[in-house]
């Protein structure tokens, strides 16, 4: 009997290319003897449309890591490719560019504006990155409808569940036709069923529009639905068997 891996299948049509290349990435913070290296030369390479978890112990630097990466903070040393950008020890009012065109945001708390409908808070985020109110407009909707939002556009955030707000947000994330998105605890603030739906809703962005996506999480099972796992420990990522250790199956 023949058994087809899905995942390899999936690979193998979808990921083309490199999207995120991370080269010897380092990072401290303070000086002397209180100097603390965070990060101590970090190798990572995220392809078109592959969706990676990043676990590792509280403290370990994988929000500096993904603030970097996102332009929001420079490296010591070290390089990051991002398609066309080449960054990682500018600072970031050298790199607004990464953070406008090459990188979305989302994270644990949704970082919704309350007062604003679901179809505002996208098309704002829009026009803060430079987007005429007009075609703001047009992509917010289609962001929306792409998240399965067409008949809660026009709802506020305290009319929205949890797990529609945080669709809000990856629309908003994906309406400015970024090449990555960097989601940092997305599931944190959410039940079991919504945070599956979530990592579904990933998945599909992945396979389907070539997004690619680099989750924080510290929920084993999250990051088991993944492509692939890495472990972030000692200033260095490293593959993880996540699914091995913690006895999961892998999970669709």
């Amino acid at each position: 009997m023949l058994f087809i891996n899905r995942q390899t299948l999936k690979k193998k049509s979808n990921r083309l290319l490199v999207m995120l290349y991370v080269d010897g990435l380092k990072k401290g913070f303070g000086s002397g003897r209180r100097r603390l290296e965070v990060l101590k030369g970090i190798n990572l390479k995220v392809e078109k449309g592959e969706l990676v978890s990043l676990m590792g112990p509280s403290g370990c630097g994988k929000s500096t890591l993904l603030n970097i990466i996102g332009g929001l903070l420079e490296g010591d040393s070290g390089k990051i490719n991002l398609g066309s950008f080449e960054y990682g020890t500018k600072s970031p009012n050298k790199v607004v560019d990464v953070r406008r065109k090459g990188v979305g945001w989302i994270f644990q708390d949704f970082h919704l504006v309350e007062r604003l409908t679901a179809l505002d808070n996208v098309i704002f985020s829009l026009e803060l990155s430079g987007v005429p109110t007009s075609e703001a407009e047009t992509r917010a909707r289609s962001a929306l409808e792409r998240v399965g939002l067409g008949d809660r556009m026009n709802f506020i955030p305290d009319q929205l569940s949890g797990g529609q707000q945080q669709r809000v947000a990856v629309a908003r994330a994906i309406s400015g036709s970024r090449s990555l998105i960097l989601a940092d605890e997305p599931t944190g603030n959410l039940d079991v069923k919504s945070a599956k739906e979530i990592i579904h809703l990933f998945q599909d962005l992945c396979r389907e529009d070539g997004i690619s996506i680099l989750m924080v999480t510290h929920d084993p099972l999250q990051a088991s639905m993944a492509d692939r796992m890495l472990l972030l420990k000692d200033g260095l990522t490293a593959a993880s068997d996540i699914r091995s250790a913690w006895g999961i199956e892998e999970v669709n």
